[in-house]
């Protein structure tokens, strides 16, 4: 049985629960049946998407920050030829 609760109000998790039907049913496929409530649930995919998310910057700031790296990226790469850190 499944039963959805939820886990965080700000966020809108929800927890899946998977209650034991029959005290025989070994405990392998307990755990492969709340695996499989979670993925078709979706929980897991947006806490995933949750923890990804960056803030929207301008087009000016993402360029930038693509200028640094390009640098940074060059410098590193001219200390390796040279044998330097």
């Amino acid at each position: 049985m499944l039963r959805t609760r939820p886990f965080s109000v700000r966020m809108n998790y929800y927890m899946v629960q998977v209650t034991r039907k029959d005290e025989r049913e070994a405990n392998e496929n307990i755990i492969r049946r709340f695996n499989r409530k979670v993925l078709q649930s979706g929980v897991l995919a947006e806490a995933k998407a949750v923890m990804r998310f960056e803030k929207p910057i301008s087009k000016t700031e993402r360029r930038k920050k693509a200028i640094i790296r390009k640098a940074r990226k060059a410098d590193k790469l001219d200390k390796a030829r040279l044998g330097l850190r």
